[in-house]
């Protein structure tokens, strides 16, 4: 059974895909995940502090699931291959994810502000860590990277940037700089794949053992 706090979030997510952030009402998503308002307000403290929320379980679980994929028992560079086709899938079709690994916060999406300066502890340690602010693009990159262990650190950056250059590849000109539909984004294009192969299998064949 998922707790009240991940039933609201999976709640606000469901809403998001039929309404905008600005539409969204928090005794809606109460009703929808069957708690009371004030549980939903002892959580989150407000509605900015739940889209802090959501975004900040949205960059953990990208963070879980790259830890996943590079501890497959497979080759290293393999591994980064995956990561590289799942960050373009996993962007497309979460929009808040998109958004933190691109930087770009298209309309309808909570853009979640700091917490106030001087504001109030939230009592929940959960939302303590949301409060306490969410990765810059960069640093969500950097963070993944490390996910790979010293080792194979600069080479995930290498996977998950050219991914995320295969995500904003679709922005055409006369397109107003926005993106088409995300359908679009999948599956990775081979030469992008053939590129991330390329640059591993090479150092994996090199006498130095690291990566350049």
């Amino acid at each position: 059974m998922p707790t009240a706090r991940e039933a609201l979030l999976d709640a606000a997510l469901t809403a998001l895909a039929h309404r905008p952030w600005s539409a969204v009402r928090m005794v809606d998503l109460a009703a929808a995940a069957r708690v009371s308002r004030q549980t939903l307000y002892n959580e989150f403290g407000s509605k900015e502090g739940l889209a802090r929320a959501l975004a900040r379980r949205e960059a953990d679980a990208f963070l879980n699931g790259a830890r996943r994929l590079l501890a497959a028992p497979a080759p290293p560079e393999r591994n980064l291959v995956a990561l590289a086709e799942w960050t373009v899938a996993r962007a497309a079709d979460r929009p808040i994810l998109r958004a933190l690994l691109t930087g770009a916060w298209q309309d309808g999406l909570p853009r979640p502000r700091p917490a106030r300066p001087g504001a109030r502890p939230a009592p929940v340690p959960a939302q303590r860590r949301a409060d306490a602010g969410l990765p810059a693009p960069g640093e969500l990159v950097a963070a993944t990277a490390a996910c790979a262990g010293e080792r194979w650190a600069a080479g995930c950056e290498i996977a998950v940037r050219l991914a995320l250059s295969h995500v904003v590849a679709p922005a055409l000109p006369g397109a107003g700089g926005q993106c088409v539909e995300p359908d679009s984004w999948r599956p990775m294009t081979p030469t992008i794949t053939s590129v991330i192969e390329t640059i591993l299998s090479v150092e994996t064949r090199s006498p130095r053992k690291t990566m350049p």
